[in-house]
Parts: C-alpha cells; structure tokens; sequence
C-alpha cells in the first residue's frame, strides 16, 4: 500500500478529522478545536492513502524526557493494516529519548500492548466529565 506521511498540520481537513475519530468510537470535538490541538502539539502524524487522509496521531512533549500521545486513530476500512503502529512507531521516532504515556479506549489496550506499552499501577486522571469517563470504563 503506498502511504504518504506528513507531520505537520499544513493542509489538513479538520472537519474529517473529527469524522475519523467519531467513527473510531473516540472523543471528537469541531474541526477546529481538532485544528488548535493539534497545531499546538509538538508531533504530529497524518496518513494518507492516495491523497486520502486515512489516520493520524499526535504528541504533547517537552521534546527531552516525556510524551503524552493522544488522538491516534485509523479509518475503520483501514483496520488491520500496521497503519495504527506506523502512526505510533513515528511519533517514537521523532522523540526518541522521551518516556511514552496514553490512555488507550476500552477495548484498544491489547494494540498499545503488542506495541511494548504496559498498564500502569500508578496512573491518575483529573477529567472535566468525571462521570462520562467512568461511565466508559476508563476511570474507577
């Protein structure tokens, strides 16, 4: 398959991306409120597959010793294809040096795991929508 990879946010339909993660089942805003995040991360991955935009990922970072990936996501119809692990492999290789955390979606932990990520005993979430999140199965 051949897919092109870019990683910036110029010409980017924000609107699709919101698309893209509604039909993953993940957190979506407006086009640009996607736009602002993204733009305002230190990695950002997008995907195309003959100048379709297929996935993306993104990364907050102080660019030395931690990251925080979020928004990583694939078109259905694109399932299956390392497409998911591409997008997360680079955003690894554009901080190499740094320790990765995410939350995964219910569901989407055993990917994360084939890609050497651990649960963690420790970890602690502060949400604007406490009881949403709960309700979820992401917080206790």
């Amino acid at each position: 398959m051949d897919l092109k990879i870019q990683y910036n946010c110029n010409n980017i339909n924000w609107d699709l991306v919101s698309e893209i993660l509604k039909k993953g089942e993940m957190a979506y805003f407006s086009g640009e409120v996607h736009k602002k995040a993204f733009e305002n991360s230190h990695t950002v991955v997008f995907v195309f597959h003959e100048d379709k935009l297929i996935g993306f990922g993104r990364a907050i970072s102080d660019g030395v010793y931690q990251a925080v990936i979020y928004d990583v996501a694939v078109l259905p119809e694109y399932h299956g294809k390392g497409i998911g692990k591409e997008i997360v492999n680079n955003i690894i290789k554009c901080i190499p040096t740094c320790n990765f955390i995410l939350y995964a979606s219910p569901g989407k932990e055993a990917f994360y795991e084939k890609l050497n990520f651990k649960k963690m005993k420790t970890a602690m979430g502060l949400f604007i929508n406490a009881e949403k999140v709960r309700d979820k199965g992401i917080t206790e």
